[in-house]
């Protein structure tokens, strides 16, 4: 059984910075691409980033240069840098996986604000 969980988030000032991890189990996690999503209030949940299995990194045009992800397959866990937070990044941050489905962790808060 696919498990994701994601820590890291909380609460930040604009311009801070904050990382987020998802811890995975349930299966072969590094021959698989994984992904973070994000889901704003009042929004669709939208794709900011993806690591594939060989380590080439994805992003949308919006969000390069303030972002970074990365994952540690010894530890079956991946990462989300996140530099020079803006108030519109507060979200609910999701990590997911294509694992026979769609798996997605249960999602973390973060919140931008001063």
């Amino acid at each position: 059984q696919v498990q994701l969980v994601e820590s890291g988030g909380g609460l930040v000032q604009p311009g801070g910075s904050l990382r987020l991890s998802c811890a995975a189990s349930g299966f072969p996690f590094s021959l698989y691409d994984m992904g973070w999503y994000r889901q704003a209030p009042g929004r669709s949940r939208e794709w900011i980033a993806t690591i594939q299995s060989n380590e080439i990194k994805r992003y949308p045009d919006f969000l390069k240069g303030r972002i970074t992800i990365s994952r540690d397959n010894a530890k079956n866990t991946m990462y989300l840098q996140m530099d020079s937070l803006k108030t519109e990044d507060t979200a609910v941050y999701y990590c997911h996986v294509f694992y026979r489905r769609d798996n997605w962790g249960q999602g973390i808060q973060v919140t931008v604000s001063s």
